[in-house]
């Protein structure tokens, strides 16, 4: 049954001072590689519950392990905090194969209390509507008959990457945001735009034959929420550069959204529940705070 009671009188609810979404989907966060945005990752995991996590595959950048070891403590504090969701908070997680991280392959499926390994995962949201989640590289063809090519273009994006960040230390030093070389790339060179069409186009169709209304993808690294057709086609990003996820909030709203505004909500829902703990009116906004818990 699902609850919504005033701050004032929730104060004993565990996990209370952290938002809540009845889903969270991440995908390609490259943990392995030197360019994982992995402590941002955690800013935002550590002030999240969720009752489902998908994780819509390159999770582990197993292609990137094999050449050099960019682990960190902080990749081992993620996945951590991903087992302590499942264990401690109950959250159910459904980790899908990506290309980077297809070992998982062999382990497919798998069934772990509260832990699934999939190909793929039908997703039921709160209105009825079923959500094909796929991490999407199967109509990558370069990825699927090209291995070699992939291989090739994979360190052609990490010297990309390694460009972008040398150049954006030169902008943050004259006083400029941030500037994503590769997205800036992909969105002017008519080959990209062609096959991230192509590529959402062949997922739509999918989703549309196995009778969902919905497609929850990632692999493109490029955040994405429209409707293609009567199918509505929707990508979380990547924790490389866009620092994206696709959330579905506890009324049943599903929409990407960015790490500031992810920050944001935890900060306001912490000190919401310091104020209430400490018998003081709330900051101004959140006097009229809630939350949500199943019980």
């Amino acid at each position: 049954m699902l609850l919504s009671c005033p701050m004032e009188e929730t104060t004993k609810v565990p996990g209370q001072h952290k938002i809540h979404f009845r889903t969270l989907i991440l995908s390609d966060l490259h943990l392995g590689t030197k360019d994982a945005q992995a402590r941002e990752l955690l800013d935002v995991l550590r002030g999240i519950r969720c009752d489902k996590l998908i994780l819509n595959g390159d999770i582990i950048d197993l292609w990137s392990l094999q050449r050099k070891n960019h682990w960190s403590p902080a990749h081992t504090a993620v996945v951590r905090r991903i087992m302590k969701m499942a264990e401690k908070d109950g959250t159910k997680v459904v980790y899908l194969r990506g290309n980077h991280d297809d070992f998982i392959r062999r382990l497919i499926p798998l069934v772990l209390d509260r832990i699934e390994l999939a190909e793929e995962h039908i997703h039921v949201a709160q209105d009825g509507r079923k959500y094909l989640c796929i991490h999407g590289d199967a109509f990558d063809t370069v990825t699927v008959k090209m291995r070699w090519l992939a291989v090739i273009g994979d360190i052609s994006y990490q010297i990309l990457l390694d460009l972008n960040r040398f150049y954006n230390k030169w902008r943050a030093w004259r006083g400029k945001e941030y500037f994503s070389l590769s997205q800036a790339i992909k969105a002017k060179v008519k080959s990209a735009v062609s096959f991230i069409s192509s590529f959402e186009e062949h997922l739509q169709t999918l989703a549309a034959r196995r009778g969902c209304e919905g497609v929850m993808c990632g692999h493109i690294h490029k955040a994405e929420d429209r409707m293609i057709g009567n199918v509505r086609y929707i990508n979380s990003g990547d924790w490389v550069e866009s620092l994206t996820a696709v959330v579905e909030e506890d009324d049943g709203r599903i929409r990407v959204v960015e790490r500031p505004e992810l920050l944001q909500r935890i900060a306001e829902r912490r000190a919401a529940f310091e104020a209430a703990k400490a018998g003081s009116p709330a900051p101004a906004g959140e006097a009229n705070a809630t939350i949500s818990f199943v019980a």
